[in-house]
């Protein structure tokens, strides 16, 4: 009898104990609770940088803690990259908005002066040129921004074959020979006397070249050279001219969409025209990058030659 009630207050002892622990154990994660809810209040009020920290080191709270610490970090650097976008989109509707405006208002005042009465024919004939030219500055925008579109929507189609680079890259230059002399520069030009073939769309090796030389005429001021020559196992396109209108720190931008060296935008660039031409030569598993060397602006492009 003695030993039964022995065994039994030795039982409800260690039970005291247990429920003991228990409820202390208990008042730790409760704080725990409590201490985390009091931080997340803190944060739905603030925008901070903030994190959670443990009140005490109650179970595998502490390990929760820093489960819930990476998941707001996570979400911080995605709202960070989302505002960053929006940011970027704003600037770019800015940017395109000025770009279209501004030769729709010449436009505009074009036709205003074409309604005056007596107008000379000689002054008619000057000013329907130049709205002409205006409308085609417009068309080649609207023509940027809309592949652009495709590019970024994942909607163009490549039809990749065998390609004489040399051939195509003269024909190209050919058609913008007159509109470099009518800046007053005869362009050098070496193309290699042998066909250099590439596997590549033709369509879009043609708008890579084109783009480089619109970007060359909008903003060389002289001195431009173009040029395609083997190199190793490589085609290398140059297309370089002098500048006065870009530093050794724009580089790393010039292919960014919507950025020009331009900052008033006022020689007709939507700052699309490089970006494109990084685009379609990626896709053709090509390299594309620029270099300043004593005022001498540089954009060469590189695709694997095939025999």
């Amino acid at each position: 009898m003695g030993f039964a009630f022995a065994l039994a207050a030795g039982m409800a002892a260690v039970l005291c104990v247990l429920a003991g622990i228990l409820a202390l154990r208990l008042l730790c994660y409760r704080r725990q609770v409590r201490h985390i809810l009091e931080q997340m209040e803190f944060l739905e009020a603030l925008d901070s940088n903030f994190l959670l920290t443990a009140a005490n080191r109650a179970g595998r709270t502490e390990e929760m803690i820093s489960r819930m610490n990476q998941a707001t970090e996570g979400l911080r650097d995605q709202v960070r990259r989302l505002q960053k976008t929006n940011q970027s989109y704003r600037e770019s509707i800015t940017s395109i908005s000025h770009d279209i405006r501004t030769p729709l208002t010449s436009v505009k005042g074009y036709v205003q002066m074409l309604q005056q009465p007596g107008m000379p024919e000689g002054k008619k004939r000057e000013y329907l040129d130049i709205i002409e030219r205006r409308l085609e500055d417009l068309s080649q925008m609207l023509k940027q921004l809309f592949e652009y579109a495709r590019l970024e929507a994942g909607e163009m189609e490549w039809n990749l074959e065998r390609l004489n680079a040399s051939n195509l890259f003269a024909e190209i230059i050919s058609m913008f020979y007159e509109d470099f002399l009518e800046k007053g520069c005869e362009p050098e030009v070496e193309v290699f006397g042998k066909p250099c073939y590439i596997w590549a769309d033709s369509h879009a090796f043609a708008r890579i070249v084109e783009n480089l030389m619109k970007n060359a005429l909008v903003h060389g001021l002289g001195g431009y050279r173009f040029a395609l020559a083997p190199v190793g196992e490589e085609v290398s396109i140059c297309i370089s001219n002098e500048t006065d209108s870009i530093e050794e720190k724009e580089l790393e931008r010039v292919f960014d969409r919507f950025y020009t060296t331009d900052q008033s935008r006022s020689r007709r660039s939507t700052g699309l025209g490089l970006a494109i031409a990084q685009e379609f030569t990626g896709q053709m598993g090509g390299k594309i990058g620029a270099s300043l060397q004593e005022g001498r602006f540089s954009i060469e492009v590189r695709f694997p030659r095939i025999g």
